[in-house]
């Protein structure tokens, strides 16, 4: 799948994006001029972990820029969150937008378990999500056909656990892909299996309350929204899906809690995450 034909172009999280620099020798080793820029960009950074603040945020972006420039997805999505967030570089959106542009351009076909994948996943999600915005500062017109056909890639060819939970939302939704309680399931049910704590909760709300063709589950339902406060907890999720947990069991027959607790307790390491 290319995208150039449009402007070109899913919490990997900023520790899986930094694993660029893992594997790069300290600084302060003598070990010869890389020879790629990718390389170089690698052993800059590197030296930033116990410099001290020796090297500057100047030459830490330079050294990402420089490994973004040699086609490093890694490289690239990291520029393309700091530029989103504004940490570290002035805050400029078009310029994320053209990094995570780059990498699904650049990588859309890829295997789908391959060792980028999850940067790849991700860069189709972040575009989904700029343009069921808009960017007119990038040239980007809002476009919700267009990104939702950008979420179902990540969701289906990658296999992204984010895309698929947006998915699962998206058919929640009558303005979106259709109210369809069924199709929702089955998409939030892929990302709740992968350890997706929001897609466990709002799984286990629908198999819970039931919703039109879907027939209500109460005890797996619970299940779910128990495995999904337990994955969230400290997390800025943990407020909702609490509330949606006590919502729930306070309507609950205490044989319910007590078989949906023992579930959770006998299967909740199986749904953790990979």
């Amino acid at each position: 799948m290319r995208i150039s034909s449009a402007p070109a172009l899913i919490s990997v999280s900023l520790v899986s994006a930094l694993m660029l620099f893992s594997a790069a020798p300290t600084y302060a080793q003598a070990t010869p001029v890389p020879p790629t820029a990718a390389d170089a960009a690698q052993a800059m950074a590197s030296a930033l972990d116990g410099a001290g603040g020796g090297i500057s945020s100047v030459d830490q972006v330079n050294a990402l820029e420089a490994a973004a420039a040699a086609g490093d997805p890694m490289a690239q999505w990291q520029l393309g969150l700091m530029y989103e967030s504004g940490e570290g570089v002035a805050q400029d959106k078009a310029k994320a937008f053209g990094y995570f542009a780059e990498i699904a351009d650049q990588h859309a076909d890829s295997a789908p378990k391959g060792t980028e994948s999850d940067i790849v996943a991700h860069s189709f999600v972040k575009m989904g999500e700029y343009y069921r915005e808009g960017l007119p500062e990038a040239g980007i017109a809002k476009d919700e056909e267009y990104s939702n056909k950008l979420i179902l890639h990540a969701a289906s060819y990658f296999g992204d656990a984010d895309a698929q939970y947006k998915v699962g939302e998206m058919y929640l939704d009558p303005n979106e892909l259709g109210d369809n309680p069924l199709q929702s399931a089955r998409w939030l049910s892929l990302a709740a299996r992968k350890g997706h704590a929001p897609a466990q909760a709002k799984l286990g709300d629908i198999l819970f309350n039931g919703d039109g063709g879907l027939e209500a589950n109460p005890v797996e339902g619970l299940m779910w929204l128990t495995i999904a406060s337990r994955r969230a907890l400290g997390t800025t999720e943990a407020d909702w899906i609490d509330n949606m947990l006590n919502a729930d069991m306070s309507i609950a027959t205490p044989d319910q809690r007590k078989k949906a607790v023992e579930m959770a307790d006998q299967l909740g390491d199986q749904f953790a995450g990979l």
